[in-house]
């Protein structure tokens, strides 16, 4: 073979070939595999086609590994998958397909391995290596796959029509790649998807998210995020992003474009973390701008109010995008719900109960929501980005030592709703919940020690306020 694969990668296309020999048929890796492997990336995901029964060579193979892998055989799709070490081989007959004009769900019959590479979805994923003994190792490439990835040009293999058209959510691969290997799209391919894009409205929001997702977990999704709003793609699968986009001047007063400063906090963060829902939150933060916006005689545009819209609108936008509706999405939301406190600490003296409100309502994403507020810094000025970051700094070492001396992340109040009840001999009530209230509104506001003795003396005085009388 003519790249560099793993010794026991090699190993098991031999066997493959000595498989694809017992039932005299071809086969060949193709795809992604042979893609990430020219381009040294990591790869471990096999697809192997085979000119003939897929799921009978994949049960050839599976006789001849050690220890003898599972094998899971889909019948309704003519395929199959086993695992062998890290690897997941998948086998499927080649094939050829035909689209109806409202599905993207083909006709499918048997074909021969160029069939197959023609209903590939771009050039660099149309590479196949032959396992045949005669020409072993050999790669095949009708579509310059290999000219495209020295160029860093990504392509359709046929006229990009007819390859979006059949299957739509390529346009969002074709944009995927671009993104993950920071590769350009050629101008035909570009204009391909641009003339096609309303066709994704076939295509599930499961789909289509889970291609987001991976440009949002590229080292630069901006590359991917203006892509999509270039082709006309982003207003289709995500308009609430889209409508971040434009300036609006009045009485010679602009507001920045909040789409182009959202991929600027989105890059920002992607240089600190891999979190894949914190970069979610850096898309979301300022997903309210838009109808908050307003302009004020003397002040210019504001956006009032936008952070907790915004947190109102995060499931609304999870749901519709089929993201999930569980403690990602509750963490993607209060991170927007907070976003701008830090920023607001840090223009104002910083006190002691403010920074404790801030630890009681971040709890264990306090940490987070700073690199959040971090990478919200996109002003120009350096003079600006040094200043916020000093600021920052200052309450960032603040958090530490208010947590150090109060230890009040996750804290729950001294004073119990039962020990409450109990101590007056009261029903579950609104009165319950006034005092309870109360002694966390004084300890965080440091009126009293954070401590049960101070806390219980504080509860004593409040019930006597509303006619309680211990028992």
């Amino acid at each position: 073979m003519i790249f560099n694969i793993e010794p026991y990668e090699r190993k098991i296309f031999e066997l493959l070939q000595l498989s694809a020999e017992d039932l005299g048929v071809d086969a060949y890796v193709v795809g992604g595999y042979v893609r990430d492997r020219i381009l040294s990336r990591k790869s471990k995901d096999i697809d192997v086609v085979c000119v003939g029964d897929g799921i009978a060579l994949a049960k050839q193979l599976s006789t001849k590994l050690r220890p003898i892998p599972r094998l899971v055989v889909y019948s309704r799709f003519g395929t199959a998958m086993l695992k062998h070490k890290d690897l997941e081989i998948e086998f499927v007959g080649a094939r050829k397909e035909s689209y109806s004009k409202d599905s993207r769900k083909p006709a499918v019959e048997a074909g021969s391995l160029s069939d197959d590479q023609n209903r590939r979805d771009l050039t660099i994923n149309a590479l196949a290596v032959s396992l045949q003994k005669e020409n072993f190792g050999e790669i095949i490439d009708p579509f310059d796959g290999l000219r495209d990835m020295s160029l860093k040009v990504i392509r359709t293999p046929l006229e990009p029509g007819a390859t979006f058209s059949d299957d739509p959510l390529r346009m969002m691969r074709a944009i995927r790649f671009a993104t993950q290997l920071d590769f350009k799209i050629d101008d035909i391919t570009l204009e391909g998807i641009s003339a096609n894009k309303f066709r994704i409205s076939i295509i599930s929001k499961e789909r289509i998210t889970t291609e987001l997702e991976k440009i949002l977990a590229s080292p630069k999704p901006s590359i991917g995020f203006k892509l999509l709003f270039e082709t006309g793609l982003l207003e289709l699968v995500f308009p609430e992003m889209h409508a971040l986009h434009g300036v609006e001047v009045r009485k010679g007063k602009a507001h920045k474009d909040n789409l182009w400063h959202t991929l600027e906090v989105v890059d920002n963060i992607c240089k600190h973390t891999d979190n894949i829902w914190l970069r979610w939150a850096a898309v979301f933060h300022d997903i309210a701008k838009p109808p908050t916006k307003r302009f004020a005689d003397g002040v210019g545009w504001t956006f009032h109010g936008h952070e907790m819209l915004g947190s109102i609108l995060v499931p609304k936008i999870f749901k519709k995008m089929r993201l999930p509706l569980d403690s990602k999405m509750k963490y993607v939301q209060k991170l927007v719900k907070l976003h701008l406190r830090p920023i607001c600490l840090s223009r104002e003296e910083i006190t002691d109960s403010a920074i404790r409100r801030l630890i009681f309502d971040a709890g264990d994403d306090i940490d987070d929501l700073m690199t959040l507020c971090r990478a919200d810094i996109t002003s120009k000025n350096d003079y600006k980005v040094k200043k916020y970051l000093e600021n920052y700094d200052l309450v960032a070492k603040k958090i530490v030592e208010v947590e150090e001396k109060d230890r009040i992340r996750n804290w729950e109040p001294p004073i119990s709703g039962e020990l409450i009840m109990k101590t007056f001999d009261i029903a579950p009530s609104r009165k319950v919940g006034d005092i309870k209230k109360a002694i966390r509104e004084a300890i965080l506001d440091g009126a009293i020690e954070n401590n049960y003795e101070a806390a219980y003396g504080f509860m004593l005085d409040q019930a006597k306020g509303l006619g309680l009388e211990p028992v």
